[in-house]
């Protein structure tokens, strides 16, 4: 396999090469954007003392806010110079617009190629593409590219469909899945229903998009678990990335988070009050995008909390790696003096049988503090399993939330609202 060699440095080496690549990515800003130029001026920032990445710390993070007060003044290119225009998918808030140039397709496809790479891919496997790569989706767009750099071939279904996602699978005999998690579990029981027989299939992995397959120790969660015990001859591979950072972090073989791209950008994990944290501590994740044309991010907060693992690779690869996203930093939840993160919850509620669907939803109660109501598609809806549901929550965190038993063709119409690209667990109404 070919890494390359900048990822096989030591840290230092790393951090030197990344230093240098800064200061070129501050002068592009500083000479074509906007809103960095001003940002610049305000807070008095001279490029020229920010010599590596500890001087960052000099210069303020920029927000999701930023980018939707300010879209079109992170634009760097003419408009000539756009190629493509996507969103993102607006988990947070209204999504944000972002222009690509043709060199950061190339970039893009590039970053998607390491990824595969990392998950074992090469020339000779076939791709079977279950995310959307229409919607102004970058995701897909990005696997479509990086497929072809790596020289496979590949299926482009798209999401959803079952039936075509098998009739795909037995007409093209794929290798690999490119898939949400939580889609697997639906195929397979899909097969089960129809006779399919899955163990037998061409397919031998599947690279994962959007849910969490680990805890924080590396250990595959419950939905992980669940997709390995009922189809062990899948591999699964979990990976990270987001549109904002036109970067992926994408596992290898052993499974211990998603490998860091040096030469394509530089993360920080900081805290409440944007300080480093302490290396092997979780923070958020803080991006500056290396080699970017048309709207480059510099120390953009993506709102997710990870921990970075410095250790070197058993793979060959020393660049950091990064753990499973404990949650977002918007969708902490104070419940009864609980601090939790929907992941956690969606945990447990994957491990209930008799669960067929959820979603999770938040909101103010009367007094002001957070209140969780989980609505529940189920086999049983009695005061039973309400009760069983319940002492399972009060075992693993202490405190149990409201619960709704609805239909769940209900449930599945919350998950998968018009226009989603991806299914849709947590409904946060704070702040209606």
């Amino acid at each position: 396999m070919d890494i390359p060699k900048i990822e096989t440095k030591s840290l230092e080496e790393i951090r030197a090469f990344q230093n240098a690549e800064l200061k070129k990515q501050l002068t592009y800003l500083h000479q074509k954007s906007v809103f960095y130029s001003s940002v610049f001026k305000k807070h008095q920032v001279d490029i020229q003392a920010i010599n590596t990445l500890d001087d960052l710390k000099h210069i303020p993070p920029t927000t999701k806010e930023d980018l939707q007060l300010h879209g079109t003044d992170f634009i760097c290119v003419d408009k000539s110079e756009i190629i493509d225009y996507m969103t993102t998918s607006g988990t947070l808030g209204e999504p944000v617009t972002f222009a690509m140039t043709d060199h950061d397709l190339n970039r893009l496809a590039y970053n998607e190629y390491l990824g595969f790479q990392c998950a074992g891919c090469n020339s000779s496997d076939i791709i079977q593409l279950m995310t959307t790569i229409d919607r102004r989706f970058m995701a897909g767009l990005a696997y479509f590219l990086g497929s072809r750099m790596l020289k496979s071939g590949i299926i482009r279904v798209g999401n959803g469909i079952p039936e075509l996602q098998w009739d795909s699978i037995n007409r093209f005999s794929p290798t690999t899945l490119m898939a949400v998690p939580s889609f697997l579990i639906t195929i397979i029981d899909y097969a089960e229903k129809n006779g399919i027989d899955y163990h037998a299939s061409s397919v031998k992995k599947a690279i994962c998009i959007g849910d969490s397959l680990r805890n924080p120790d590396f250990s595959l969660n419950t939905l992980g678990k669940k997709i390995s015990e009922r189809w062990p001859e899948l591999k699964l591979y979990s990976t990270y990335a987001s549109t904002e950072m036109g970067t992926s972090f994408t596992e290898c073989d052993e499974g211990k988070g998603g490998h860091h791209h040096p030469d394509l950008i530089v993360v920080e994990f900081l805290d409440e009050h944007d300080k480093p944290v302490p290396a092997g501590m979780p923070g958020e994740v803080t991006v500056t995008t290396l080699g970017v044309e048309g709207m480059p991010l510099l120390r953009f907060k993506t709102g997710d909390i990870s921990t970075a693992h410095e250790e070197p690779c058993s793979c060959g690869r020393n660049s950091f790696r990064m753990g499973p996203v404990i949650g977002r930093k918007k969708q902490m939840i104070k419940y009864k003096g609980t601090t939790l993160y929907p992941p956690a919850l969606y945990d447990i509620l994957e491990n209930i049988d008799g669960v067929k669907n959820y979603v999770v939803e938040v909101f103010t109660n009367q007094i002001g503090t957070d209140e969780i109501l989980i609505r529940i598609g189920a086999a049983d809806p009695s005061e039973n399993f309400e009760k069983t549901i319940k002492d399972h929550f009060r075992a693993k965190l202490r405190v149990a939330p409201s619960i709704s038993f609805e239909s769940t063709d209900y449930i599945t119409s919350l998950q998968y609202p018009p226009m989603s690209r991806k299914p849709v667990k947590l409904i946060d109404r704070r702040g209606e």
